[in-house]
């Protein structure tokens, strides 16, 4: 028997078991020798090496005899000479090894999206700083944040960063273990081990990892029994140096059915709200797919004023904006015509009465009298007193956002106010939504509340 030998077994067993798990726990090990009906592999640590004897040995050994070396054990030895991590790579413990030629673990189950890099998240100032703390933790190096947890609502970039880190980590430090899954699936393989009394295999993978990435905590809040195995998962990941990247849909502070020991922990690295889009970041957007389609539709031209119609009527978030530009390049590929705003309007009809009915200017006021406790009148009114004049500027903003009415519109429902009033109270939310979290967070919770 010769390693060539063992590479045809290898081969078969990549068909057997499927690429990622071959890619996981296959790769990494060496042919050493046959010791009468032994076979003897090259490990990188112990646990792979007893990981594979339980879960993938009688395979190994069904494929061996078919390949005319009969063989009955396996035996496993630690490699001497694999890589050892980095030290304090992306929190890897000092003196722990890897496979010198393995690849970063993405979870068998969770496919990462090649569109979702860094290179094509646009950055506007409602995602700068998520981006930057995502770019850090990417680096490797020193655990920047631990954890660093994104959160807001659907359709604002949280899966894009956390997959963009993957891709990154895994082009930078291919050996590092990268553990990239949702709640869901956190969960069910909890469960699954329960019921197939595999804990201690679900223990050992979970915590073997050098990077963790949940996507969906939230998911996790009520399951006691789940969110019990968690809370020991993150320590003893923590406490080992290894980085933990987290994503939900709100801040720990407002997940209910949540237990205050995790909150806390959530709460104790970095957390960064993913504030919900602006104009320029979605006309951003917008502008960076139309350059991407225009190499598939090479043909299709798309006239001016198109995207920022888009960008003004459609506000709720990046996947319905990128959703209807889809639309309109790939009708307009079909029926051979430019993409004008007339047929723009036809093509859309039903996603832009989608945003028409979505609110009323009178709905929204209300909505904001009562969640900062004033009265309406006083909202709409001349006070300018300052407990007043926020909530005042926050309604105006949403009005802006969340309707296509026009300024002069606007100000009329606002006490008669001049359009360039609106308009600076537009702004000045705008840039409060990035250098203030309160009013980030009043203004989601608002936005939520208004659209659901």
């Amino acid at each position: 028997m010769t390693s060539e030998a063992w590479g045809t077994v290898s081969d078969a067993l990549r068909g057997a078991i499927g690429a990622n798990n071959w890619r996981y726990w296959i790769a990494p090990l060496s042919f050493r020798a046959v010791e009468g009906p032994v076979l003897m592999l090259g490990a990188p640590t112990h646990f792979i090496g007893t990981y594979v004897s339980q879960n993938f040995g009688d395979q190994i050994i069904h494929h061996m005899t078919r390949a005319g070396c009969p063989v009955q054990r396996i035996g496993f030895v630690v490699d001497s000479g694999a890589a050892a991590a980095p030290a304090g790579a992306a929190g890897a413990v000092a003196g722990s090894t890897t496979a010198q030629a393995g690849p970063t673990w993405i979870d068998e189950d969770t496919r990462l999206d090649p569109r979702f890099t860094f290179e094509t998240f646009v950055v506007g100032k409602p995602n700068e700083l998520a981006h930057a703390a995502a770019r850090r933790v990417a680096e490797g190096g020193e655990v920047a944040f631990n954890p660093l947890f994104l959160y807001g609502g659907v359709g604002l970039g949280k899966t894009h960063l956390m997959q963009a880190i993957a891709h990154e980590l895994r082009a930078r430090q291919p050996q590092l273990r990268v553990l990239y899954l949702s709640a869901e699936q956190f969960m069910y393989r909890f469960v699954t081990a329960i019921r197939e009394r595999r804990m201690m295999d679900f223990k050992q993978i979970f915590r073997a990892v050098d990077v963790l990435m949940v996507d969906d905590v939230q998911f996790i809040a009520g399951k006691d029994s789940t969110q019990e195995e968690f809370f020991h998962t993150f320590n003893a990941l923590v406490d080992a140096g290894r980085q933990i990247i987290l994503t939900a849909d709100r801040a720990p502070s407002e997940i209910r059915d949540l237990e205050e020991r995790i909150r806390s922990r959530l709460q104790s690295g970095l957390v960064v709200d993913v504030h919900p889009t602006d104009y320029e970041l979605r006309l951003g957007v917008l502008q960076a797919k139309a350059e991407s389609y225009a190499v598939h539709y090479p043909e299709t031209v798309i006239a001016p004023g198109v995207l920022e119609f888009l960008a003004h009527r459609i506000s709720t978030n990046v996947r319905v904006l990128e959703g209807a530009l889809t639309r309109l390049f790939a009708f307009a590929s079909l029926v051979r015509r430019e993409i004008t705003l007339e047929l723009t309007q036809d093509c859309l009809a039903d996603m832009l009465r989608s945003q028409d009915r979505k609110v009323s200017i009178e709905e929204i006021q209300r909505r904001v009298s009562e969640h900062f406790n004033i009265r309406l009148s006083d909202l709409i009114g001349p006070k300018r007193l300052r407990s007043y004049a926020r909530p005042r500027q926050i309604a105006m903003y949403l009005a802006k956002t969340l309707t296509n009415r026009s300024l002069p519109e606007i100000g009329r429902r606002f006490g008669g106010r001049d359009h360039t009033t609106i308009m600076h109270g537009v702004r000045r939310i705008e840039d409060l939504m990035v250098s203030d979290g309160q009013v980030a967070d009043d203004l989601e919770l608002l936005r939520r509340a208004i659209e659901g």
